[in-house]
């Protein structure tokens, strides 16, 4: 459930097909996401899976599509 709500929204955000995103998909490397993405990413998150305010240094540990999940799921 997390992860597929998380898969459209990172379809959205980055133009991809939900065949390209799977627990391994690195945020930066695999979907070029800059700061302003994750950024962007991380409000979407925010509002999408409703875990209150998501501080920097929290967003910054998080490097794949599973770490955001795991995240997610813990709040």
């Amino acid at each position: 459930m997390v992860f597929e709500k998380m898969c459209q929204l990172l379809c959205a955000q980055f133009g991809v097909e939900p065949e390209q995103i799977t627990m391994e998909t690195a945020l930066q490397e695999d979907l070029k996401a800059d700061s302003l993405d994750l950024m962007e990413v991380t409000c979407r998150i925010e509002e999408t899976f409703d875990v209150g305010e998501i501080r920097e240094e929290d967003m910054a540990g998080l490097r794949t599509v599973g770490d955001l999940v795991r995240f997610v799921g813990e709040e």
